[in-house]
């Protein structure tokens, strides 16, 4: 994940309209590079090799850090890139990429028709997209009194820490993961649970999409 963005896709997305005879098929992908843009562009070129246009645009990061590109890829300058992109930046979301591959129709749509028609085929991909927040995540390992363990299993489910192993020998030797924004609060918890006798260890750190309902 790239540093910045703080709303991004949770998963990839497909749309498709048709304009004037000529259908516009988008295509979402969550990126965290440039380098990952790039790959998904021409793995949509690969997928529609006979596409008259794969016109494409990303946004890397979110709000200060924000790495933008845009490409008409044949069709007259401004008309499609830019609109896209433009689509792309009003959703509110980084780390991503759409790719808009248009099948030509037979019928000239002009540069107000062209402008319009790839920024409606960009939002109805958005449109689509189900949205995640980034949420940096610590690793944290303890071992603990068996008699505490019930207890804790509670605690962490209230602090929304997810135990991820679980290990039953002299003491029970855990590994949890927990969001480093209530990390203070949640060793705060488990030192108070242990009567100071136990202070969780940090092992590690790890950005994660987590979906956004409602």
């Amino acid at each position: 994940m790239s540093a910045g963005a703080s709303i991004v896709p949770y998963e990839g997305a497909r749309a498709q309209i048709v304009v004037a005879n000529s259908r516009f098929v988008s295509s979402l992908e969550p990126v965290a590079s440039v380098a990952e843009a790039r790959d998904f562009v021409g793995r949509v070129k690969k997928e529609f090799p006979d596409a008259t246009h794969n016109v494409s645009a990303f946004v890397i990061g979110g709000g200060n850090t924000t790495t933008e590109s845009c490409s008409d890829d044949g069709e007259p300058a401004g008309t499609s890139g830019r609109p896209l992109l433009a689509a792309l930046k009003g959703s509110g979301m980084g780390d991503l990429a759409v790719v808009v591959t248009r099948y030509f129709g037979g019928t000239l749509l002009g540069t107000g028709g062209l402008v319009k028609a790839y920024s409606e085929a960009g939002k109805a991909v958005l449109a689509l997209a189900r949205r995640a927040s980034l949420v940096e995540l610590g690793r944290l390992e303890l071992e603990l009194p068996y008699r505490l363990f019930d207890r804790f299993r509670i605690l962490a489910g209230e602090a929304g820490a997810d135990i991820l192993e679980q290990r039953f020998e002299e003491d029970v030797r855990l590994a949890v993961e927990v969001p480093l924004a209530g990390r203070a609060a949640f060793e705060s918890r488990v030192v108070e649970l242990c009567s100071g006798a136990v202070e969780p260890r940090l092992v590690s750190t790890r950005v994660s999409r987590r979906p956004i309902y409602g």
